[in-house]
């Protein structure tokens, strides 16, 4: 039962055609062909992107307004843990002195 089982290869079922048989081609030399010469590219007169005033404008405030959100989310995150830690403290010390009361 624990014994793995080894599959064997199937043989083939159908007919099976005959190996093709392969002939040499005769040789031919061929003389090298020197690469072409790289072309270079032709430099632009002016820059892939352009920055006018108004879309440095436009990216600065983009980004502000990234950092804003993120900062947001940060503070609000840090908030909701020492609220969390503060009512955990409270309920502690609620807790401790129910069971001090009791003695």
């Amino acid at each position: 039962m624990l014994r793995p089982k080894i599959p064997t290869m199937p043989q083939p079922t159908g007919p099976v055609a005959p190996p093709a048989v392969v002939e040499s081609a005769p040789f031919t030399s061929v003389v090298p062909v020197p690469p072409p010469a790289p072309v270079t590219p032709v430099p632009s007169s002016r820059p892939a992107v352009q920055l006018t005033p108004g879309t440095a404008l436009a990216l600065v405030g983009g980004g502000t307004a990234v950092v804003m959100v993120v900062g947001a989310v940060l503070v609000s995150m840090l908030l909701a843990v020492a609220v969390t830690a503060a009512s955990v403290a409270v309920c502690a010390v609620v807790i401790r002195s129910v069971l001090l009361g009791r003695r």
